[in-house]
């Protein structure tokens, strides 16, 4: 059993700071470097992906990061963990495979690959099984949707992370398994913890939780004092030293920068919690009312008193169907009266749709600069504002009429309101609206399986 355990943050979605995994794995010792991937669009756009070529549907971007980290793996026997597989495990793992072989690391990386979670061609089985897959928020049938269902991903718990470990896996790649189940699995592993150990799997789902966002619990994002952290050019991203008994440090590497301090990782236990006493994961239910944080050092937060109550008999699934269809334009408008001038533009432009008898399901205008994100809150601008930028969106269920108003905004720099200094991007672009079906599966219904890949 091991004494502590230092699993550092290396990405915090798709898309994080590719220099992120090499300081982690070459600014101070660790033993595991956990990579998070997925977010519910994601899913659904490596879905896609794979339905234009089988041999994708994964996070590209972590292969050649992690051919480029291998030799230092190995060398320092450090063990990654990440969802990097997203819809096609399989063949990220093989992608893996060759990367390893072009380092001469044959025989020396053995890959874990955890596949289960994804159950889009399972959908009618499991409706036929009485289970309707209801909405959560609305209560609705999958079956209202059913024929416009782009991805079905099942949240596996950190278990099947355990069984990979447990076989000799030195890189295990997943699935959609939950963004702390990545770092709790290998403190199952490492600490030996019951499967009903719940105060100490709710103090891994905690240290998970921390983990799951990079920097943005070492400064990233902080709303706090924010103009004062440190050379955030260079920030050092996350690493949790957990203990046996479930308590454990939040810190980062020396001469990083960045922060850790109490204000910066509560403002990320505080992302995307819902209920603070009854946080739910497939592992088990934290109540975020009993952590207890305490600055033990600089850039470093000790975590303990996390109390944890018994797994729920259901699985969560991230469901994303094709809602309809959007497209965003914007005109930028220069003084004197930059605001009067996009107002008069958003006028002219809605009259024309009107006239067309075009029909959306919604337009949104905003005039960044002035309100975009406040809204009302923001008041009447100053009337000698320099610029403003009109944007303008339409929804619609049909692909046609947002195609129409893609050909109406552009002729507004000639036959509109003045001074139109940027038409950004161009004509805008008719995109797809995917939308968030959340439903419940029994745990029952779901067998993560674990397939070992020999380099």
């Amino acid at each position: 059993m091991a004494r502590t355990l230092r699993i550092a943050s290396g990405q915090g979605f798709w898309g994080d700071w590719l220099e992120a995994p090499r300081r982690q794995v070459e600014g101070g010792p660790i033993d595991y470097l956990m990579m998070d991937y997925l977010a519910e669009v994601t899913m659904s756009i490596m879905q896609k992906q794979r339905a234009r070529d089988p041999a994708v549907g994964y996070a590209k971007d972590f292969v050649p990061l992690l051919e480029r980290l291998l030799p230092a793996l190995v060398e320092k026997g450090v063990k990654v963990i990440s969802n990097a597989g997203g819809v096609n495990p399989c063949a990220c793992a093989e992608a893996v495979v060759e990367a390893v072989q072009r380092q001469n690391l044959g025989g020396r990386v053995k890959i874990g690959v955890v596949t289960g979670d994804d159950i889009l061609d399972r959908l009618e089985e499991l409706e036929s099984h009485g289970h309707p897959l209801s909405n959560m928020d609305t209560g609705e049938p999958l079956a209202s949707v059913r024929d416009r269902v782009q991805s079905a991903n099942v949240y596996i718990g950190a278990w099947p992370v355990v069984e990979a470990l447990e076989r000799g896996a030195d890189v295990v790649i997943t699935g959609r398994v939950t963004d702390t189940g990545l770092t709790l699995g290998p403190m199952l592993h490492e600490f030996g913890w019951a499967p009903d150990d719940w105060d100490r799997i709710a103090a891994g789902t905690i240290a998970g939780h921390i983990n799951e966002c990079g920097a943005q619990c070492t400064g990233g994002n902080c709303l706090v004092d924010w103009e004062h952290i440190p050379n955030m050019a260079d920030p050092g991203y996350p690493i949790v030293d957990a203990a046996p008994d479930g308590s454990f440090h939040v810190t980062k590497h020396p001469g990083t920068g960045g922060r850790v301090t109490v204000a910066s990782v509560t403002e990320q236990l505080l992302y995307e919690m819902g209920d603070p006493t009854n946080y739910i994961t497939p592992d088990g239910i934290v109540d975020f009312t009993t952590i207890r944080l305490e600055q033990a050092g600089e850039d470093n937060v000790r975590v303990s008193g996390v109390r944890g109550r018994p797994a729920t008999d259901s699985l969560k699934v991230s469901i994303s169907y094709l809602y309809g269809f959007k497209a965003v334009g914007t005109l930028v408008y220069a003084w004197p009266d930059a605001y009067e001038k996009a107002k008069a533009a958003d006028r002219i432009l809605r009259e024309r749709l009107e006239r067309l008898g075009l029909e959306f399901e919604e337009i949104l205008t905003e005039y960044v600069g002035v309100n975009a994100t406040h809204g009302p809150l923001a008041g009447e601008p100053d009337p000698d504002i320099a610029e403003v930028q009109l944007r303008i969106g339409v929804r619609a269920r049909d692909a046609a009429p947002v195609r129409r108003f893609t050909r109406e905004i552009a002729p507004l720099i000639l036959n509109g309101p003045p001074s139109v200094t940027g038409f950004a991007g161009g004509r805008p672009k008719v995109e797809e609206i995917v939308a968030f079906w959340p439903a419940l599966v029994p745990k029952s219904e779901v067998q993560p399986e674990v397939e070992i890949f020999e380099a």
